[in-house]
């Protein structure tokens, strides 16, 4: 048997799908997801990604918006073939440079007496919403317009009176074949005659994104599941005109982890949000890709080719994609990991300057403007490499890098190991400040001082390694100090335990 996905590929020609965001606010995580998907879809299959502007809302439309959404596909590697910054045949890509297009086709249906003007006051129209509410019925517009003559709407249109135009909605079955959730059937008797622009000039949703996708040719409408209410409504635009329709599939909606709409008390919701927060674009991208589609194995981990290869929407699952923040800090820290020493030095680096964590200084590298000391490439290298283990994001990276670059405090109570007293870690200090005397400053490397602090252990490492952290660090959970010491260097760690020495007193 044919199944929806392989019968939504044959007869179309070629693949064309579209991205459609309103720029009434930053590049949400389910857009970006959408996105992602299409453009996959469109990727594996050699078709044609469209980029649309849907910014006929223009007390809600902004350029800054336009402008994030933009920039945040583009940072996840997103691009379009299509679109209001690299043109096409069918532009423009801006509905609100499309006013002449739908006001065209929007008088075609009036004078084909498939539409008609409504001159209903927002004042009745509420009055009849709310009783038909108040008698538990779902709300309907009564075609009270419908039957006006030529001559009534002359009247009204010559007194000025603000109207919409409504599509005649016949007692019919909208039923579509749904990619993902099989068949969708719908009944118009709860619909109504269906508003579809407000004056000739004031196109709405269920209509323009019908012009639109006709008039760009696309072959499929890939979605939030939360646009299938409006599918039914938009087939019928497309039957007043003839149209085919196009193929649609209706993603599942991004929960957080209980299972309610991802909204911002779950969190961070934007784009922007996580990519300042130093999430990796690579991470993101592959960790949306698996936000409600699941490749043919186990494996989680992507090069973007190979998600192109592996992606088909029979692989999209029905049930809503929850975000599972642990499972993007795996993907986070699993992609720092992976970069070579000297990228993930030029990421962290953009990231902390951006930050004021650090500041450039020229050729002699980066200053960090608390203490103005002076960090070399090479040493930020080895601090980034030490420190990417323990790394979620590069958000979490000023505080755990901040000892190398500035004297740490702690609570004389942190020092001790276990049941050690003052004394005693004191005069443990003491023995690895002279061990390590015994080294010389250019001879001061990992080796060197792991033999060093050898003859101290007696068996035990935490009642020498312990303080030694404590002290290089001020954290009770890092790298080891071995490691720590062989960074800052043998004036730093003497002068470290010198000051926790005093702190014993």
């Amino acid at each position: 048997m044919i199944s929806a996905y392989q019968q939504s590929l044959g007869g179309m020609g070629e693949v064309r799908v579209r991205m459609a965001p309103s720029p009434t606010g930053f590049l949400h995580i389910g857009t970006a997801r959408t996105a992602l998907f299409n453009w996959l879809f469109a990727r594996k299959y050699n078709g044609v990604f469209v980029m649309r502007i849907e910014d006929t809302d223009p007390e809600r439309s902004q350029k800054i918006y336009e402008k994030d959404i933009v920039e945040g596909l583009k940072l996840l590697g997103i691009d379009w073939d299509e679109g209001p910054d690299v043109g096409g045949p069918y532009g423009p890509y801006r509905q609100s440079e499309r006013a002449d297009i739908y006001r065209r086709y929007l008088e075609q249906l009036i004078d084909e007496e498939k539409a008609y003007h409504c001159f209903c006051s927002q004042e009745e129209l509420m009055a009849a919403h709310q009783d038909m509410e108040a008698r538990g019925e779902i709300y309907r517009y009564s075609g009270k317009c419908r039957g006006l003559g030529p001559e009534q709407v002359k009247e009204n249109m010559d007194q000025g009176k603000p109207f919409a135009v409504r599509l005649k909605v016949g007692n019919e079955k909208v039923a579509f074949e749904d990619v993902i959730r099989g068949t969708i059937e719908t009944s118009t008797d709860q619909l109504g005659d269906i508003a579809i622009s407000r004056g000739l000039d004031g196109a709405l949703y269920n209509y323009s994104v019908v012009i639109d996708d006709h008039e760009m040719k696309i072959s499929h409408v890939i979605r939030g599941e939360d646009h299938i209410p409006n599918t039914p409504k938009q087939i019928l635009v497309q039957r007043a005109f003839g149209w085919e329709q196009p193929i649609y599939a209706h993603l599942p909606l991004i929960l957080g982890t209980d299972r309610t709409k991802l909204s911002k008390r779950h969190g961070a919701t934007s784009l922007k949000d996580y990519i300042g927060q130093g999430y990796l674009p690579e991470a993101l991208l592959n960790f949306l890709s698996l936000l409600g589609w699941h490749p043919s194995g186990d494996r989680e981990v992507f090069l973007t080719q190979e998600l192109i290869s592996e992606f088909s929407l029979d692989r999209v699952q029905k049930g809503g994609a929850i975000f599972n923040i642990v499972k993007l800090n795996w993907f986070n820290n699993y992609y720092l990991r992976k970069k070579s020493v000297a990228d993930l030095r030029e990421t962290a680096v953009a990231f902390l300057v951006q930050d004021g964590f650090l500041e450039t200084a020229g050729e002699n590298g980066y200053r960090y403007p608390q203490t103005g000391t002076i960090a070399t490439p090479a040493y930020l290298e080895s601090v980034f490499a030490l420190a990417v283990e323990r790394l979620n994001t590069l958000g979490e990276l000023k505080d755990a890098i901040r000892y190398f670059f500035e004297d740490p405090s702690c609570e004389a109570s942190m020092i001790p190991w276990k049941q050690m007293t003052r004394d005693e870690t004191r005069g443990i200090l003491k023995r690895i400040k002279e061990v390590f005397d015994k080294v010389s400053p250019d001879e001061f490397g990992k080796e060197k001082i792991t033999v060093a602090l050898e003859e101290l252990y007696q068996g035990d490492k935490g009642h020498v390694l312990w303080p030694l952290r404590v002290v290089l660090s001020g954290k009770e959970a890092s790298p080891p100090p071995f490691d720590i010491a062989a960074i800052v260097g043998k004036d730093t760690v003497m002068r470290r335990i010198d000051n926790a020495i005093q702190t014993l007193l």
